[in-house]
């Protein structure tokens, strides 16, 4: 009887046992780590209601108790930069052990694919990845997520950077931290939490979302469940193919749509290369059609051409002149022989008919890639193409990061709070460039939703929107990119916020500009003047207040021969053009009339004369207003370019957009 009594005992303890839940922590935290120095350090996770959690670290061993949800959190006394240290976290069931843990200076790299673009695939990335041995900069890579509520836990695992890590680290974010640990000579925590072609909104919390009388009215439209939003996104997609071209068309229809005589006037325009996602069609999966009608001069020998394009996603079928010349299944690079004699002199119309299975669509690859080329003929097909929607997949109606507001907020960013940090760098807006004036607003409204969750006012770093040719948007036409780079330096008048200017590395045809070399750079600039008041080589050296900002629009004064005279901010050590005709480009002027005429401009000092025969009385002056502004050309002396900008307030094309329209 002892025997049987004892036995129920010991499986009565066993069962006690196995209903302890582990101790557990985020995956915020790891083993190679980077730990906030200077800061009280936050730990937390989950562990049975009451059970006692004790956390060694660093020559600190502090104990806390899980509430009655389960919930911990131990906060651990500053340290100075250093380790590796262990990291041990005791409960009564089991031990969490995380190893190599380096304290220095965390900082959150975040935004859409410029950010998330990958070191691999930057200028010179490959042969930057084979030096990339630097074991006091780590990334913890945050696994694409969508919630619509809050989520406690990530995915994701801390790497040290090494010629096999780095090709996968956000490029920006690396060329920043290397900066950074040459100018700090403390470890470099990156945690990058990114995805591509997202709108602000989305990184922005509910909360946040309901304190704006107008964005309050799209968290209202916030749907509980995914399958509602499953439901919804049926209507939605329904909705644009209405408004875009009045429905779906026929099989009968799309037959003729090879053919260089249909009429084409009904179809939409974007640029490609690129994503349709970002072009007009988001969300959609299925097929649509592209074509454009080229033009081949008188006396081309049309031997030997081929049609080549980097890659499309995911097939294509090809027609030139109405004859199919080639199909190919999958993200692979193509090149199609045209048939001797199909070509001609004069006008020609290419159709690609391609078909997206799921996730990014459409002509990828690099605008150098896609081109006609043959003997003695090379005809650039980059640009704008027609399309129109064929048919649509049943997975167009799953939900994307943008189709609600908030759920990148709640699922990538959510889970890091309060993970102590020195600060963020964002690179975002393309997305937000159609409602640019609108971004006045909702971009302060996500850095401050940031810091009311964190606690502090962080230094948040920002680049500001480089150079593409989105719609050919300029002071004729207006221009959406240039009133999103305003909206940009507006944000400007927040505490604690710096801004990398990018307006002269960006590429016309590729909205991925890949020198991220000097992205990276800037922005660590920025962050020794905001971040680091004093200069990381000299303890207590003031750094000089203008080493890492362009020059910025001042004021604009009447010049008593007929043109003006504008002066800068961040000039003081004078100013300098960078181009090899030596002169001003990007300058423009205007009378009350409000039209724009390309003006000259000189240097006088550390201002800038500029004058145009074609307006008599200026009355307003703008420079680099455009979405490609690549002809920009002014910087002082620390090679800092200038802030594009304008002095006029006259209405722009964004101001009547808004979020969901």
């Amino acid at each position: 009887m002892k025997g049987f009594k004892w036995g129920v005992f010991m499986l009565t303890l066993l069962a006690a046992q196995s209903a302890l839940a582990d101790v557990r922590l985020p995956k915020v935290f790891g083993s190679h780590m980077v730990l906030q120095r200077r800061k009280p350090i936050p730990l937390w996770g989950w562990a049975d209601p009451g059970e006692r959690v004790t956390v060694t670290f660093a020559n600190q061993t502090k104990t806390g108790k899980a509430a009655k949800n389960g919930q911990w959190r131990i906060n651990l006394d500053p340290v100075e930069a250093g380790g590796p240290y262990q990291l041990i976290v005791k409960g009564k069931k089991n031990t969490v052990t995380f190893d190599d843990v380096l304290t220095g200076e965390v900082w959150i790299c975040s935004g859409q694919s410029n950010m998330e673009w990958p070191l691999a695939s930057a200028t010179n990335g490959k042969e930057e990845s084979k030096i990339a041995n630097y074991p006091q900069i780590r990334q913890l890579a945050v696994g694409k997520a969508m919630s619509l509520t809050p989520a406690s836990n990530i995915e994701g695992d801390w790497t040290v950077c090494t010629p096999a890590t780095a090709p996968n680290y956000t490029a920006v974010g690396y060329f920043f931290a290397k900066q950074l640990q040459k100018e700090l000579n403390v470890p470099i925590g990156l945690i990058n939490t990114s995805w591509g072609g997202t709108h602000s909104e989305t990184w922005t919390s509910r909360n946040a979302m309901n304190r704006d009388d107008e964005l309050k009215t799209v968290a209202e439209k916030l749907p509980r469940t995914y399958p509602d939003v499953v439901q919804s996104g049926k209507e939605r997609v329904k909705r644009l193919l209405q408004e875009q071209q009045g429905g779906l068309p026929t099989i009968d229809e799309t037959k003729t749509w090879a053919s260089p005589d249909l009429n084409t006037s009904a179809w939409k325009s974007m640029n490609t290369p690129g994503d349709w996602e970002w072009g007009g069609l988001p969300t959609l999966d299925g097929v649509v059609w592209f074509r454009r009608e080229i033009t081949i001069p008188e006396k081309s020998t049309l031997k030997n051409v081929k049609f080549q394009v980097g890659s499309i996603d995911d097939d294509d079928s090809t027609f030139v002149n109405g004859q199919l010349v080639g199909t190919t299944k999958g993200l692979v690079n193509r090149a199609y022989e045209i048939p001797e004699g199909l070509l001609k002199p004069g006008r020609n119309v290419i159709a690609i008919r391609v078909r997206d299975n799921g996730g990014g669509g459409g002509i990828m690859g690099q605008p150098e890639q896609f081109r006609l080329s043959g003997d003695n003929l090379e005809v650039p097909l980059a640009g704008s193409w027609q399309y129109r929607v064929a048919d649509v997949n049943p997975s167009s109606y799953n939900p994307g990061p943008n189709t609600y507001a908030t759920q990148l907020f709640n699922a990538m960013l959510n889970p890091l709070i309060p993970c102590a940090v020195a600060g963020a760098i964002w690179y975002q807006g393309e997305s937000n460039a159609g409602r640019a004036y609108q971004y006045r607003r909702t971009f302060p409204l996500m850095i401050q939703d940031w810091r009311q969750h964190w606690g502090y006012d962080f230094p948040f770093l920002f680049v500001q929107l480089a150079s593409f040719n989105a719609s050919n948007g300029d002071s004729r036409r207006g221009s959406a990119w240039a009133e999103l780079r305003e909206a940009q330096t507006m944000t400007l008048q927040l505490p604690n916020t710096g801004m990398a200017v990018t307006a002269d590395i960006g590429e016309a045809t590729d909205i991925h500009p890949r020198n991220k070399h000097d992205v990276g750079n800037r922005l660590a600039a920025e962050a020794m003047r905001v971040a680091y008041p004093k200069a990381g080589g000299q303890a207590g050296e003031l750094a000089p207040a203008d080493v890492s900002r362009g020059p910025m629009f001042g004021k604009m004064t009447p010049d008593r021969n007929g043109g003006v005279v504008v002066t800068f901010r961040n000039a003081d050590s004078g100013l300098l053009v960078k181009d090899k005709y030596g002169y001003l480009k990007g300058f423009e002027l205007a009378g009350a009339d409000q039209k724009f005429y390309y003006a000259k401009a000189e240097i006088e000092g550390n201002t800038v004369h500029v004058y145009c025969d074609s307006v008599a009385a200026p009355v307003a002056v703008r420079y680099g207003w455009a979405d490609y502004n690549g002809e920009v050309n002014l910087y002082n002396k620390q090679g800092f370019p200038a802030v594009p900008f304008r002095s006029d307030t006259w209405k722009g094309v964004t101001e009547a957009a808004k979020f969901g329209e």
